[in-house]
């Protein structure tokens, strides 16, 4: 599932085209996602005015004129993509094409179809079921080791799994949760409730680093995620633990084919890497 960057990297490469623009043209070729479209889904949208193209978390969040906001979630596999008008029909998981007053023409293309597209008002926003529960955003200057340190007081969970909670923090999945545990030297298997003062003091600082170097990368493109220009994201190539099971990881103080070099394990359905050696 894309991650914060990933989402952002998106927001930014919408943001580009959208904002200021006007939507001549919204078809839905079905009345579906996840969840249904909203009612009159495509009439609705069309004609107005694009304000910001902003993001919550994972959710792209796209303010219209006269308060309306649309709300997205790429699910496993959705990407949005821009080019040049055309007059072709939608490829086959291309369900949702925006076509605005420039020529621009955007498609949400989604094969799995977790994905969802929802609206909102701007004045009630907070309070949408989507994102009234998140926690704060990893990348705001309030995000601090102390603030993390009191949503992680007394729970007796994994910290790993505690940083995967959307009610903690914000937009955090399994591999940047993986990268920044590794930069910290703390332990994946370590209660959240454990960490001191000063580990928190490397944690947050880890979190805000891996996933600014991430969105400046576009993204990790493992499977499906895709930049707006179709280009893939290429963090991936600079992952320190996550999906190198057996390896080596980055200033490996012990002997990989004596140890097994960095572990994976299953964390709340989750896969974790991790360098035993490093990280306590």
């Amino acid at each position: 599932m894309p991650e914060l960057p990933e989402v952002e990297t998106v927001r930014r490469g919408l943001a580009v085209v959208l904002e200021g623009r006007r939507l001549a043209r919204v078809e839905a070729f079905r009345p579906d996602l996840r969840l249904p479209l909203p009612e009159h889904f495509a009439e609705t949208l069309t004609g107005r005015r694009i304000e910001t193209v902003g993001r919550r978390a994972k959710y792209l969040v796209i303010d219209l004129e006269d308060g309306l906001v649309l709300l997205g979630h790429l699910g496993m596999s959705g990407r949005m993509l821009v080019s040049g008008l055309v007059n072709t029909p939608p490829g086959k998981h291309d369900h949702v094409r925006f076509a605005t007053d420039d020529g621009t023409l955007v498609t949400y293309c989604d094969p799995r179809r977790f994905g969802l597209l929802a609206f909102a008002r701007r004045e009630s926003l907070a309070e949408h079921p989507l994102l009234r529960d998140l926690g704060p955003e990893p990348l705001e200057d309030a995000f601090s080791p102390k603030l993390l340190g009191v949503a992680l007081a007394g729970k007796q969970t994994s910290i790993k799994v505690a940083l995967l909670d959307q009610r903690l923090v914000a937009g955090l999945g399994n591999i940047y949760v993986s990268e920044a545990l590794f930069r910290a030297a703390i332990s994946p298997l370590r209660t959240a409730a454990s960490l001191t003062p000063r580990e928190l003091g490397r944690l947050v600082p880890a979190i805000k680093a891996v996933l600014t170097e991430a969105i400046a990368a576009g993204g990790s493109s493992l499977r499906d995620h895709r930049q707006t220009s179709g280009e893939l994201g290429y963090f991936q190539h600079s992952f320190a633990v996550y999906d190198r099971e057996g390896q080596a990881c980055p200033g490996c103080r012990c002997d990989p084919a004596r140890t097994g070099g960095i572990q994976r394990i299953v964390q709340g359905g989750r896969s974790t890497f991790y360098c035993a050696k490093q990280q306590s």
